[in-house]
């Protein structure tokens, strides 16, 4: 398939979420909102320092843009879907975030520009080797990347990201997937990336029940603990560095 073709498709794929609204991903339910915070607080205690330049591929509608316009950094937020940033422009004023159409596997910025390069479930949309070495042209040397990205060890994954009819009704993309942690983690070694981390986590499924919450949520947390049994886990963080020259 062609990358214009691609590209399309993901524009496409844009209008179904703001069609469908922001339930597609699973973060308004008790649930997810637990689900969601994590991740911001995730992505924030990651960024350290201030006055730092990060770039956030594939923002969508701006939902974890939100997270990170309380940090006094420069954020750059990009999206190949002018229809999905338009809204990210209504939920996000702050001076310090610029939206911006761009390809996260080609983009307009300049080589070395970035000290981190961060996302959530946005790498299982892209031409993985392609956005890989994008990514580290971007990165200043010692500059990091984190993502969240699916787990495809989740049985409920393996058959969403793998059936055509279960994908069509989970409001997938034709050409996303989800990563096996010892794939992924290779593959971004091979990209030149050190001190690769690829962890599991996320137990914690969006349609449990808020009266559940208090007692399941510890149990899912337990869980990201336990040798064999974490590596369903229903996502992954993804953590590298780019090398300082020798």
């Amino acid at each position: 398939m062609s990358t214009d073709k691609r590209n399309n498709r993901e524009i496409e794929h844009g209008r179904v979420i703001l069609r469908r609204g922001e339930e597609i991903w699973n973060w308004s339910s008790p649930a997810g909102r637990m689900r969601w915070k994590r991740r911001c607080s995730l992505f924030t205690s990651f960024l350290k320092g201030c006055n730092k330049n990060i770039l956030e591929i594939g923002c969508g509608t701006g939902l974890f843009t939100q997270c990170l316009a309380c940090l006094d950094n420069h954020i750059f937020s990009i999206d190949i879907s002018e229809e999905l940033l338009d809204k990210a422009r209504r939920r996000i004023s702050s001076s310090n975030v610029t939206f911006k159409v761009d390809n996260a596997c080609k983009s307009g910025f300049e080589t070395a520009w970035f000290d981190y390069v961060v996302g959530s479930s946005i790498l299982h949309h892209l031409e993985l080797d392609t956005a890989l070495k994008e990514i580290f042209r971007l990165l200043k040397p010692g500059g990091k990347l984190l993502f969240t990205e699916p787990n495809m060890m989740n049985p409920q994954i393996a058959l969403q990201k793998n059936i055509p009819i279960l994908k069509k009704w989970a409001g997938d993309s034709p050409d996303e997937t989800a990563f096996f942690r010892w794939g992924i983690h290779k593959k971004i070694e091979d990209q030149g990336f050190v001190n690769v981390r690829v962890t599991p986590f996320d137990f914690l499924h969006p349609a449990i029940p808020k009266y559940f919450l208090p007692v399941l949520s510890p149990v899912a947390y337990f869980l990201e603990t336990m040798p064999f049994l974490r590596e369903i886990a229903g996502s992954l963080i993804i953590s590298a560095v780019k090398p300082e020259p020798v």
